[in-house]
């Protein structure tokens, strides 16, 4: 196995688990009080827990943190909250919409890794008794909860007057 490569891989998905804890704990407080707010909350948990796993299989295997890509990304995180949402002072049902869709794109990676992991947990010392099913299953719950209300906040980034 070529422990470098495995590394990068890792280090890539730490760093991505970063930016959703940040942009997933934002969007919690953008919407706390809501249903979304909620079920936010219960996300915002569970990616958490997810990146103290990944943590956790990194320990096994062996392989370090790549400080400065955990750094870029928290940069990127920060960055990304000054873009251009329709409204020069708030928040706004576009910007609902856009946090819906980051967050999940960031979710069905972090599937793939679990997935990815599972095909080579034979080879790496540690991981054979991980249930990557179950954190499968968690990231597929966690899609499904986004959707639900992704599906919900389009009309409302669309069709909601807008004030500047």
């Amino acid at each position: 196995m070529d422990k470098r490569l495995l590394s990068i891989y890792l280090n890539d998905h730490l760093a991505g688990s970063r930016g959703a804890v940040g942009l997933a704990r934002r969007s919690m407080k953008n919407n706390e009080g809501s249903p979304f707010g909620d079920d936010l909350m219960r996300v915002a948990r569970e990616i958490e827990e997810d990146r103290a796993t990944l943590e956790e299989l990194m320990e096994m295997a062996g392989v370090g943190r790549a400080p400065m890509k955990d750094g870029a990304v928290w940069l990127a995180e920060r960055l990304a909250r000054l873009k251009l949402n329709g409204r020069l002072l708030a928040y706004s049902p576009l910007s609902r919409l856009e946090e819906l869709e980051v967050l999940r794109l960031g979710i069905e990676g972090k599937r793939s890794l679990w997935r990815n992991l599972s095909e080579i947990r034979a080879e790496v010392e540690g991981w054979e008794g991980v249930d990557f099913e179950s954190l499968i299953e968690r990231a597929e719950g966690q899609i499904e909860v986004l959707e639900s209300h992704r599906i919900a906040t389009v009309r409302q980034a669309f069709f909601q007057p807008t004030t500047v």
